[in-house]
């Protein structure tokens, strides 16, 4: 990024300007591939590291640049020329949860996927279940694609709470999405008895067809052909392929299905605090926004609320 704006400025940082970033700004944010908000704040938040480095009094770079060039480097990131994060979320605003009509629609063609291979006698019914079983996993268990994709074998547990589950009662995330530069944040997604359907076939993928790959070194709960694990931009290029098929709407991504999980589990009736724990996320802030819940589940809400307050006859 650095090297990015010195060629665009034509100049070395001693010599930047606040203007020059305005104008780079104005650059990557038009033009036929403009950058998101949120990607050019980065872009300028690390602009304004390196400012902060190249003119800390501790370090000798500004007496340095006097010295060798008869100007000092000075910080070019302020308040009217850079973005400012006022709203924790700025993903666009097409995103949101499948309908249960669009659900339903989505994993009944994966299923009739697996079926049609096998009536045409192709090859590819065992990836097709593959991939079958693992959308329904991430959507069952309210998963990101790296941590869907990172799942080994060991990583499906049982729970001790819901024994009718088996040794499928909870997924043992190690990937989680990091924060503040820690590691991976690791934690425990149990499984709901609204998802019964969906940790069924996960059990049978483990017990019985992730078997029919073969030997294999590799402990991924997700294999390829080739024995390795699948990949993101795998998950990625079926999910759009099948939803595209469908007709469905292209803003539609495999997050989505992240997203039907945190509004399904309000609209049942889960308390915020044990979603939020399922989710992995840090603030209850966070999981609101993931939340978007139909006009049925607000009108019963309201209907509720009606009767506590006014009795019966409301």
């Amino acid at each position: 990024m650095i090297r990015r704006l010195r060629e665009f400025a034509d100049a070395y940082p001693w010599a930047w300007t606040p203007e020059d970033l305005e104008a780079f700004s104005v650059e990557l944010a038009s033009g036929a591939r403009p950058v998101t908000k949120s990607t050019l704040r980065g872009y300028q938040v690390v602009v304004r590291a390196f400012c902060d480095f190249i003119t800390d009094a501790r370090y000798p770079w500004a007496a340095e640049c006097v010295e060798r060039f008869g100007e000092p480097p000075v910080q070019i990131c302020h308040e009217w020329n850079t973005l400012a994060h006022i709203v924790e979320y700025e993903g666009r605003p097409q995103r949101r949860a499948l309908t249960y009509d669009e659900l339903e629609l989505f994993f009944t063609a994966t299923d009739e996927r697996v079926a049609a291979i096998q009536r045409a006698g192709r090859k590819g019914a065992l990836s097709a279940l593959r991939d079958a079983v693992l959308f329904k996993t991430v959507y069952a268990f309210g998963l990101r694609r790296s941590e869907a994709a990172g799942l080994d074998l060991a990583d499906v547990r049982s729970s001790p709470g819901v024994s009718r589950f088996g040794e499928c009662g909870a997924v043992y995330v190690r990937w989680g999405k990091a924060s503040r530069g820690s590691g991976p944040k690791r934690r425990t997604v149990l499984a709901v008895p609204e998802f019964d359907w969906a940790v069924e076939g996960l059990r049978q993928w483990i017990e019985e067809d992730r078997a029919l790959y073969g030997a294999s070194r590799s402990d991924a709960l997700w294999l390829t052909e080739r024995g390795t694990r699948v990949s993101l931009r795998y998950l990625d290029f079926r999910f759009a392929e099948l939803r595209d098929h469908l007709g469905l709407p292209p803003e539609l991504t495999v997050h989505a299905l992240r997203h039907s999980y945190v509004t399904n589990l309000i609209e049942w009736g889960y308390a915020e605090r044990f979603v939020q724990d399922q989710v992995g996320h840090a603030y209850a802030s966070t999981t609101a926004i993931y939340t978007s819940v139909g006009d049925d589940f607000k009108n019963r809400v309201l209907a509720n609320a009606l009767r506590r307050i006014y009795g019966d006859d409301s």
